[in-house]
């Protein structure tokens, strides 16, 4: 079964770690997903831009009322998440639990997937980068 990992975090805290303090904690969560690809259950993972960088299109009206930002309001902010092919509930407990321990600030929610549509393949060119 497919199950997204989905990383939050207050980002105040993130996008203000130096980039040492980015790399390691990038590395930590790098060799998580490398033990992940090795055993066949990496699917795609995102990083996320800050939410600063975001756009919101609400059905609140017509047309639809486009907003500048996240889309709700919590203490962390979604940063990113992970596509998962694991056994069972258990099995993406675990893997949550393993990059919990690579970043430990930061809050995981598992979420089965009822639907996944992979799209075509997408190249990054000239995007805005994490830094």
């Amino acid at each position: 079964m497919l199950y997204t990992i989905l990383c939050y975090h207050d980002e105040d805290v993130v996008w203000s770690w130096s980039k040492e303090e980015d790399m390691a904690v990038m590395a930590r969560l790098t060799a998580v997903q490398d033990r992940l690809i090795k055993a066949g259950k990496m699917g795609p993972s995102l990083r996320l831009l800050p939410t600063t960088a975001a756009t919101t299109l609400r059905k609140t009206e017509d047309p639809p009322l486009v907003i500048d930002g996240p889309f709700a309001e919590t203490k962390e902010q979604l940063l990113g998440f992970y596509v998962l092919d694991c056994a069972d509930d258990d099995a993406a407990l675990e893997a949550a639990r393993e990059l919990k321990r690579a970043n430990p600030g930061a809050v995981y929610e598992i979420r089965p997937i009822i639907t996944f549509v992979p799209g075509a393949a997408l190249l990054a060119t000239g995007g805005a980068g994490p830094r």
